[in-house]
């Protein structure tokens, strides 16, 4: 019923698998309802047990009550009877029995006497205090009966969400690739929940009603045998019915639970890459995507609203038809056989029908139950998953002593989600001990992936991996990553502060060592000027630091754990030249008498390591230092070269080429090489790039050297490739790490500073105090659309309330029969009243289906509507209003989730039952009125205490729900950070930190949860002994009214049972009024986000177009702070121009403000003084979906979407379908289209969530193809090729600089040598252009720049 997650042996398509797994699906059960009770402890279990027994005795209150009102029948009778005798003047009653006034006794017909002198006060005052009595029992059992059961599946659930979240943080990271972080979030929230109403105080509900349908049976046969066998007959057409409904109801509310977890997991991508949704301007692209989703979930609400009224109806239908039966018949008893008194009768017939009832009743709770065992399923499906890697295992050996000799014994290995890619086939390499090892090679050969294994994030399918000659199977797994420092190229810090984070690589460390750590990173200077220095927050995944900035953070997390071996993953591309040689000076230092890898492009930085290693198609192809490669000539070689070649055209390059082709010719001869086309492909890839230069070498080498194949068809391809070449260059994700995104929810309780105190609080509190509830009308403004389905179910339900009144009016007509005398009147009348019962049981079963199904499809379509309202409003809104810590894309999609469907509780099956209830008091008033109104006012003045109770405990719910929700979103927080950055938390072993922490934010909803226990009992209680006081009071006025103003006793049924049925009616109602406020306010915060009007107007309405955009782009003076940020100044008088067809670069070291230039431009923030111009107009004025369609971007740390690499790069042309043949036109000019070809699905290939699935390699590459396909007028690369291995860089190099013909081309770069062209070059400071020229005057003026280019680590 719910996705199961398989992994599959190696060698099996995964196809397979699931359709196997298709089949299983559909057989299996969900869980075992008892087993939802497997956190339970013993004190639980006690609890539960006593509300139980509570429930119990409960429920046996009301045919208690029964035996009573049985008597009391009869006392009515026999006293209407001796007044109707008594009305003959000749008549007298004599020593209570009726006398002819000549003293004979009077006889009837049948020769029996007549009993009188009813007492009928004293009887009712007796009855009164019977009532009273039982009252006050239920008060008490009632309340304990909900505060248990809420109290322990508080406890339980508490303990649930902590036991899910450890054991999903103690997964290995192959489940999380096969597991969307988005569904898992939705899981922790929604189907706990789910799980939470099925034990809670619904179970003690319906221990109470099966009870009450027990003991009804029980007071029934005790009355009369042969009228309850008659009426149980009928009853297995009811319980058949319940039952299935429930299993109808389960299967369908899985099915939607899917599709809204898959519409959850779209928000939620969507939401957290919104910098490249919005550069994109795929909002509406991704509002239809997201809209498709809640499709799907809406066809499975709507039938499974269909099938409850259809279930209602026929219910309903069943138990009229069974109150005519067992009416006419028990009559035949009562008149015929005389078998029956009428007391007895009552008391059979209301004991069979109270068990009925309640047994109907009690199928809503089943749905209930159904709901959470489908939930469970999954949930309890991972709790009991034993993960292939458990990193909380104390199991495993810790050496004494670490070497560090790492060796890779014949390791095969593929992705769990992708089993049919081998990534490594059959590695075999050795690292020595204290060595620097640097591993090089193109992207995807399986680099990164080596580091992952030594990291145990996977273990390898075949083949093993030691450390010091020991498995690393059999090491102690946490152990092991302690020993293991990582730097990677996209580092993940969190949200907390910065001094958290590197504390995060050794816990307990104080702060003097941190200030090492940081000095030895270079990251001291930067962080003092901040204004709280090491307080200050680094913004959700770091997004309030520059890439070099997120670097050093990392680079000192990883040195404070003195770790015995480094990982070094491209730790260097993000940083420019300054940083970089400081840094890569610092990691050199870091080095010394450690195990070190490498994985470097910037071959610069690796040329000094012991060894290095040479990777190709997964294979370790050669080993050696760096002169021994150069000799060998084999991949090395080829990529040295390259990069060399790209450093300069002066004489000596062309010296090198000129020796090479004399090197390559020699080998040619010698035949020795001739299998190695690599060597042939590198030096291809050499004529390629370096223009015209080598136009004569080509023709000069291919008149000489006959070519191997593959290279002649590869050089064929490239030729008809660059005849075609029509460049268009399309947009990538802006770049991530300048997202100001800033969480307060630190990890641990870190001390923050006053300011950064008062933003947030100021913030909520000004939020807190705007929401208040929205009125109905507006809600049901949504609905309009649906008014013929509402008015529809209006009208059934309108029937349906009406249907207890006239049972009333039925009911009591039946008890006045009893009192003719005649008794060929009394069978007519008798057999009247069951026809028309027959009437009303089959108009109620085509009102309840009606009013099922008409709700159903009016609310889903209203949630449906809301939700997809809500998103795009989110998608309309401004960057800066992402930043904001409460809008983080948790946040937004839980709201998106629970707000949306609890607006249901306003409209849908809320009006239908409101409608209901309305038509229910209005009718039963009407009656009670109409036959005594004096008795009626008695009853009312209970009605406001029934009414009062309800809407009490409604108040206190909805005050408990907003303190839960605001609870429940600090632990959403911690959850969803921890998840979608479990790579890095597994790499530093800190799942158990995240764990504490997510018990810890559990607390508060725990506590609250306590306190509603004991509210909601009270309440309860208090509602359920009301009605018993009141019919105390009734029927002792009701025997006064019958003794002194000659009321008949049938009145005294009607009024009473009317008036009782109108007070259910509306406790009913009032049973709402939880749900009511719940939508009213969670429809106040939908509407505060749509009413919300963003600084920046997405809307293709406003502001200007115009045709010819040229590209010219001007700031002037721009000042400009983060929103967040207020005290940093960002940008500070920024000015420099660049007209249309130029290309324009910033440099300067991290931090300096180029890449929020790059987001002014986009339009993501407005300056706070100064202007932006484009094409001579200020930006804010330009239409922003025409401007951004105008923009192409490429940046550093590119967002890729969960869909297929063909989907991405359409992604770049939102206004028309992209065609296949102008993707292959794209990928091939970014070098893309071959590597694509290898994979088994080619362009149908999933990239995994955010690209997991590729190398950073091939994921630049789709955002250059995506760019390409936007075919853009200004282009803006931020660091569009640092991820790049030289190989691909070279290529991809040459397809932007392609790209950039006849555009506007803005330039953010690290790597100088990659701007050298640039028409105007700025260097950044401090947030303004300090100087800017070409690259030959701003040399020959010797200042900040000359000092970038000279300065750091030689510049490739």
């Amino acid at each position: 019923m719910k996705k199961s997650i398989t992994f599959t042996a190696p060698g099996v398509d995964k196809r397979d698998v699931e359709n196997g797994d298709k089949k299983k699906k559909d057989k299996m059960p969900s869980v075992g309802y008892f087993q939802l009770f497997r956190f339970a402890t013993c004190k639980d279990t006690v609890m539960m047990i006593v509300g139980g027994l509570c429930a119990v005795i409960h429920g046996a209150a009301s045919p208690l009550m029964l035996l009573v009102y049985g008597q009391m029948t009869n006392t009515f009778v026999a006293y209407e009877l001796e007044v109707q005798e008594l009305k003959d003047t000749n008549k007298e009653c004599n020593n209570n029995t009726i006398y002819w006034t000549n003293g004979s006794i009077y006889e009837t017909a049948e020769n029996s006497t007549v009993y009188c002198g009813v007492d009928i006060e004293a009887q009712m005052t007796m009855f009164a205090y019977y009532y009273v009595g039982i009252g006050i029992g239920v008060l008490i059992v009632s309340y304990f009966q909900i505060a248990f059961w809420v109290l322990a599946a508080a406890r339980q659930i508490d303990r649930m969400r902590k036991t899910y979240f450890r054991k999903v943080m103690q997964m290995e990271i192959g489940w999380f690739d096969c597991n969307s972080v988005g569904e898992l979030n939705t899981r922790m929230t929604d189907d706990i929940n789910k799980i939470n109403n099925a034990i809670a105080d619904q179970v003690s509900i319906f221990i109470e009603r099966i009870s009450t349908f027990v003991f009804g049976f029980m007071v029934g046969f005790i009355g009369g045998w042969k009228l309850t066998l008659v009426v149980i007959a009928v009853s297995p057409l009811i319980g058949i019915a319940a039952g299935l409904m429930a299993m109808a109801v389960a299967k369908l509310t899985g099915r939607e639970l899917k599709s809204y977890a898959k519409a959850g997991a779209v928000a939620d991508e969507v939401l957290s890459s919104i910098r490249t949704v919005a550069a994109f301007g795929g909002e509406e692209k991704e509002a239809k995507r997201y809209d498709k989703n809640l499709a799907e979930a809406q066809n499975w609400g709507v039938k499974k609203g269909t099938i409850v009224g259809l279930f209602q109806g026929y219910l309903w239908c069943v138990i009229f038809f069974c109150f005519a039966l067992a009416f006419w018949y028990g009559s035949t008893l009562v008149i015929e056989t005389k078998e029956l008194s009428p007391g007895t009768l009552i008391q059979v017939f209301f004991g069979v029908l109270m068990a009925a009832m309640h047994l109907g009743q009690a199928s809503p709770c089943l749905e209930a139950f159904a709901s959470g065992r489908a939930a469970a399923k999954i949930i309890f499906d991972t709790i009991d998953r034993e993960p292939e890697i458990d990193c909380f295992s104390e199991k495993g050996h810790k050496l004494d002593k670490v070497k560090g000799d790492i060796e890779f014994h014949n390791v095969t290995f593929f992705y769990p989600s992708r089993p049919e890619v081998k990534i490594l086939n059959n590695l075999s390499m050795k690292i020595k001990a204290g060595e620097a090892t640097a591993f090089v090679g193109p992207s995807g050969s399986g680099k990164s992936t080596t580091i992952q294994l030594f990291q145990r994030f996977y273990d390898p399918k075949e083949g093993m991996v030691t450390l010091d000659g020991h498995d690393i199977r059999t090491l102690n797994i946490q152990w092991l990553r302690s020993l293991i420092g990582i730097v990677e190229q996209e580092p993940v810090l969190f949200a907390t502060t910065i001094a958290e984070n590197i504390r995060f690589g050794q816990p307990g460390v104080n702060m003097e060592d941190i200030i090492q750590a940081t000095k030895e990173a270079n990251a001291y200077d930067f962080i003092t000027k901040l204004p709280q220095k090491f307080d200050t927050l680094v913004g959700e995944g770091g997004g309030q630091m520059s890439g070099g900035q997120k670097q050093r953070i990392a680079i000192a997390r990883a040195l404070i754990r003195n770790p015995r071996i480094l990982l070094l993953d491209m730790a260097t591309s993000a940083l420019d030249n300054e940083s970089e040689a400081v840094v890569q000076e610092a990691l050199d230092k870091m080095r010394m008498g450690r195990t070190t890898i490498s994985i470097a492009h910037r071959l610069s930085t690796i040329s000094n390591a012991d060894a290095i290693i040479g990777f190709e198609r997964g294979q370790a192809v050669e080993k050696g230092s760096h002169s021994e490669l150069i000799e060998r000539q084999g991949v090395y070689f080829t990529l040295v070269t390259l990069q060399n070649q790209g450093k300069s055209n002066t004489t000596k390059g062309k010296i090198y080429l000129g020796l090479l082709i004399i090197k390559l010719g020699l080998l040619y001869i010698q035949q020795e090489s001739m299998d190695n086309l690599s060597v042939w492909r590198s030096f291809m890839y050499l004529l390629k790039s370096n223009g015209s230069f080598n136009t004569w070498l080509n023709v000069v080498l291919i008149c000489f050297f006959p070519l191997p194949d593959a290279i002649s068809e590869d050089l064929e391809e490239d030729l008809s490739l660059k005849a075609k070449s029509r460049t268009s260059s399309k947009r990538d994700s802006v770049r991530l790490r300048s997202q100001s995104k800033l969480s307060n929810d630190t990890l641990s309780d870190v001390l923050k500073t006053l300011s950064d105190k008062d933003f947030t609080n100021k913030c909520e509190d000004d939020a807190d105090k705007h929401v208040e509830s929205a009125p109905v009308a507006r809600i049901l403004k949504y609905n309009q659309p649906e008014w013929p389905y509402m008015l529809i179910g209006s009208l059934g339900a309108a029937v349906n309330g009406s249907v207890n009144p006239i049972y009333a009016v039925l009911f009591s007509q039946i008890l006045g029969t009893f009192a003719i005398g005649d008794l060929n009147e009394q069978r007519k009348q008798i057999n009247g009243i069951c026809i028309l019962f027959c009437i009303v049981a089959v108009i109620s079963f085509f009102s309840q289906f009606l009013q099922g199904y008409a709700f159903a499809k009016s609310g889903e379509l209203l949630t449906r509507r809301l939700r997809k309202v809500g998103f795009q409003a989110m998608l309309r809104q401004e960057i800066g209003w992402f930043d904001d810590p409460r809008n983080s894309p948790g946040a937004l999609t839980t709201r998106l989730a629970t707000d949306a469907s609890m607006v249901q509780g306003a409209t849908g099956c809320q009006i239908g039952m409101i409608v209901n209830s309305l038509t229910s008091i209005g009718a039963s008033f009407i009656i009670a009125f109409y036959f005594s109104w004096k008795l009626t006012f008695v009853i009312m003045c209970f009605l406001p205490l029934i009414g009062l109770s309800g809407v009490f405990q409604a108040k206190m719910l909805t005050g408990f729900a907003n303190q839960d929700k605001k609870a429940m979103e600090a632990a959403g927080l911690v959850s969803s950070e921890a998840l979608a950055n479990i790579r890095t938390i597994a790499g530093l072993a800190k799942e158990s930190s995240f764990v504490e922490s997510y018990e810890q934010k559990l607390e508060l909803p725990y506590k609250s949860a306590k306190k509603r226990a004991i509210i909601y009992g009270l309440c309860f209680g208090f509602s359920q002994c009301v009605i018993f006081m009141a019919y105390a009071a009734s029927f002792r006025y009701g025997g006064y009214l019958v003794s002194f103003e000659g009321l008949q006793y049938m009145f005294v049924f009607r009024v009473i049972t009317a008036v009782v049925i109108s007070g259910t009616a509306l406790g009913k109602a009032s049973s709402f009024t939880p749900d009511y406020a719940k939508a009213k306010t969670a429809a106040a915060r939908l509407f505060k986000l749509l009413d919300r009007i963003p600084e920046i107007s997405m809307s293709h309405a406003d502001g200007e177009k115009w045709d010819n955009f040229r590209g010219e782009i001007e700031f002037l003076n721009c000042n400009f702070t983060y929103p967040t940020r207020p005290d940093v100044q960002v940008l500070n008088g920024l000015a420099v121009s660049v007209k249309p067809g130029q290309t324009l670069a910033f440099v300067g070291s991290s931090g300096c403000g180029k890449s929020t230039s790059v987001q002014l431009l986009e339009r993501f923030y407005d300056p706070d003084e100064g202007k932006v111009l484009i094409d001579g107009r200020p930006s804010c004025t330009v239409n922003v979906p025409f401007l951004r369609s105008q923009i192409g971007i490429v940046s550093q740390e590119p967002v890729l979407f969960d869909c297929s690499i063909a989907e991405n790069i359409q992604y770049g042309d939102y206004t028309c379908s992209v065609g296949m043949e102008e993707i292959f036109e794209a990928t091939k000019k970014a070098n893309l289209h071959d590597f694509v070809m290898t994979l088994p699905d080619k362009y149908e290939t999933q990239v995994g969530a955010q690209g997991s699935q590729l190398s950073r390699g091939q994921k630049q590459r789709i955002a250059i193809a995506r760019a390409i396909v936007r075919n853009p007028k200004v282009l803006l690369l931020d660091e569009a090729t640092s991820a790049l291995d030289t190989e691909s860089e070279q290529s991809v190099q040459a397809a932007l600089d392609e790209a950039r013909k006849g555009r506007t081309c803005i330039v953010i770069a690290h790597r100088l040598s990659t701007i050298q062209s640039a028409d105007i070059i700025a260097v950044m400071s401090n947030g303004a252009v300090i100087e800017q020229d070409t690259h030959d005057k701003l040399m020959a003026k010797r200042g900040a720049y000359y000092k970038l280019v000279t300065t750091g680590s030689p510049i490739s």
